[in-house]
């Protein structure tokens, strides 16, 4: 109890608190983007209880790892070396690793999982299956609440491992990092409803979020190899694209304003 007041009242335990919170806030956007583009494939009446079990599971999957830290961290140890000597970069280091720990095959499964989802996903909005029994047979995992928790629960684990170290690198006070992920995932509770209804009546932002699971797949398997893509960079990317088509539906509201006026002019 003691050492819990010296840390409340340490003002660097406060500043690591305010930077790991907003950390982990940012590296749960690509968790709650699949969540809400998988919940939204459910029917209406389950979609809430979907992401409020996904975001749950989130949660309690971060909480545990953090009182794994060290099993946690010797999931970064190497499993096994495949002995290839890649090309070496500026500095004169292989350009991605062959030494592949736990982690590594964690990071490269998901990251195979999202590109394998996204694409499936994109395939289906592009070119969909005609109504009738074909169309419910190739829907009938996705619209399976069970199988939709399952898949979530997949990239929870990945999206988990992945935050909990980051948040590890950066303090080694559990109760902080405890502190920061209960707070990060209650923003992610509130930003759910929203942003899966914002995407739901949005068909080009569900496009556009499929694309960014494709990059985050990208980064995820890069990150498996070695090939480590600062964050930053990604994140950029997203919010660059998402201006570019917030000025697209401010367009397209204007022309739809427009048309009714023209048309009666005409």
């Amino acid at each position: 109890m003691d050492s819990l007041l010296q840390l409340a009242a340490d003002p660097a335990a406060w500043a690591a608190l305010v930077t790991l919170v907003v950390m982990e806030i940012v590296l749960g956007i690509d968790n709650l983007v699949f969540i809400s583009i998988l919940s939204n494939k459910l029917p209406q009446a389950q979609r809430p209880r979907a992401r409020s079990i996904g975001l749950s599971l989130a949660l309690l999957m971060r909480i545990a790892l953090l009182f794994a830290i060290a099993w946690l961290v010797a999931l970064t140890m190497p499993v096994f070396d495949l002995g290839i000597q890649g090309a070496l970069n500026e500095h004169g280091d292989p350009s991605f690793e062959t030494a592949f720990s736990w982690r590594d095959l964690i990071l490269i499964t998901g990251g195979l999982f999202l590109l394998w989802k996204a694409t499936k996903e994109i395939h289906h909005s592009v070119d969909p299956a005609p109504t009738g029994d074909v169309m419910d047979a190739k829907n009938k995992a996705i619209t399976n609440f069970g199988a939709a928790i399952v898949q979530i629960l997949m990239l929870d684990l990945v999206f988990s491992i992945d935050s909990i170290l980051t948040a590890v690198g950066m303090t080694h006070h559990v109760p902080i990092m405890i502190v920061a992920v209960t707070i990060a995932v209650g923003a992610m509770f509130f930003a759910a409803g929203p942003l899966a209804e914002f995407i739901h009546k949005n068909p080009t932002i569900v496009m556009l979020a499929l694309g960014f699971l494709l990059m985050i797949g990208a980064v995820l398997i890069a990150d498996g190899f070695g090939v480590h893509v600062p964050k930053g960079y990604i994140y950029a990317a997203m919010a660059f694209s998402g201006l570019v088509e917030g000025l697209n539906m401010v367009a397209r509201k204007a022309r739809s304003r427009g048309a009714p006026a023209t048309e009666t002019k005409h």
